[in-house]
């Protein structure tokens, strides 16, 4: 994990062994909040061409098929129950500026998440409680290296009481698709994912909190879970391939690769959050890139 800003470490010499051999850049970059946060975070235009100004950084690094995946939370307007567009605006700014394609929208909903804004949403009751953030999903390519048989889910009961009878509805549907008799008959392994994914991030006492309580290291504040790198690492990747996260805070990203058996780097300028994020790993089986 390389200790720096991320616009800095990038153009660093350090990363030029891996230039055009990045499969996934898995990140998520600070929000456009309100409140300022620890971590750092932007606002308004200066949010926008912050983050666009990543685009020739992330190309330089990616393969001629590799993915640029981007978590993005929601903001609201300054004291209003208005939401913000930016987080919008910057997203497709960053897309248009850099001439990537948008592959997919993916929406992480996180049904434990508190009521937020609290002003709107617990004290004055006039707005839901936000629960989920957007992923964007770009590329260079339209069709960059990407299979969904690896992130298949458990089949319901039902089909898989389906595939045992072979008996279901075939013929035309009132939404005009047209199902034939053989197209549920094989057992493929599991149920292709959604693009919406319900994750709750709840853990108490993973090997990152039990660590940074161990030796007195302040969590960091705004952690994912770590299923969510995971599922795009197994969605984007191969084992041997190169996974980088340019805001790596916790190093969640850098833990779901490694667990994968993927090589990775992570930047991250706060030495604290560098600290703590050693706790995710054992030692002896660290899936670090190094240079051939």
């Amino acid at each position: 994990m390389f200790q720096g800003k991320a616009e800095e470490v990038l153009r660093s010499k350090q990363f030029d062994a891996i230039r055009g051999r990045v499969k996934l850049i898995f990140t998520s970059p600070p929000f456009p909040l309100n409140t300022k946060k620890k971590y750092g975070n932007l606002k308004g235009g200066e949010y926008l061409m912050w983050l666009a100004g990543f685009g020739p950084l992330f190309r330089q690094l990616l393969a001629p098929t590799g993915s640029i995946v981007i978590e993005l939370g929601n903001s609201w307007e300054p004291g209003l129950p208005v939401m913000s567009t930016l987080a919008l605006k910057a997203l497709l700014f960053f897309q248009e500026q850099n001439q990537l394609h948008l592959c997919q929208e993916i929406i992480c909903h996180n049904p434990a998440r508190l009521p937020s804004p609290a002003q709107w949403v617990t004290i004055e009751r006039i707005r839901l409680k936000d629960s989920y953030t957007r992923l964007w999903w770009l590329s260079p390519t339209p069709r960059p290296t990407a299979d969904n048989r690896n992130v298949l889910r458990p089949y319901s009961a039902s089909m898989k009481q389906l595939l045992k009878t072979g008996k279901f509805n075939a013929g035309k549907r009132p939404s005009e698709h047209s199902i034939s008799k053989a197209a549920f008959a094989t057992d493929h392994g599991g149920a292709i994912s959604p693009s919406v994914l319900s994750m709750a991030n709840t853990q108490a006492n993973d090997p990152y909190q039990e660590y940074c309580r161990a030796h007195g290291i302040e969590f960091h504040p705004a952690r994912m879970p770590i299923a969510l790198p995971e599922f795009f690492v197994k969605l984007l990747t191969v084992p041997g391939d190169i996974v980088v996260d340019p805001f790596g805070g916790s190093n969640t990203t850098g833990a779901a690769a490694n667990n994968l058996r993927r090589y990775w780097l992570s930047v991250e300028p706060n030495a604290h959050y560098i600290r703590g994020s050693m706790g995710r790993f054992d030692p002896k089986a660290l899936h670090v890139y190094k240079r051939k």
